[in-house]
């Protein structure tokens, strides 16, 4: 299976023409709390098994963490379940957008 990857410069240049991206940060709470990419949703990576269930999988995802490690661990758990998921390369410390 090949996993599908975004540079963060590409989600940003999406975002900032309008198009409407659905992005899941997969980090712990107190990361999120230092900035996440505006209109995020915040599901750490621990209650991604439970909580993806409440997603709809015919919408494509952006998952974020830190670095990208986090985030292509639960690119392949998602993946798994059949979700339509990609995985933005470098995570947070590649993001030079705008962050809330």
């Amino acid at each position: 299976m090949t996993l599908k990857e975004l540079t963060a410069r590409e989600v940003q240049e999406q975002l900032e023409s309008g198009k409407e991206l659905h992005i899941i940060d997969v980090r712990e709470d107190d990361e999120v709390a230092q900035g996440m990419i505006p209109g995020a949703t915040h599901i750490a990576l621990g209650n991604l098994p439970i909580e993806m269930h409440d997603l709809d999988q015919t919408t494509p995802y952006i998952l974020v963490c830190r670095s990208g490690g986090r985030s292509g661990r639960a690119q392949e758990i998602m993946a798994d379940e059949g979700f339509d998921v990609t995985n933005m390369a470098g995570g947070m410390l590649a993001w030079e957008g705008q962050a809330e």
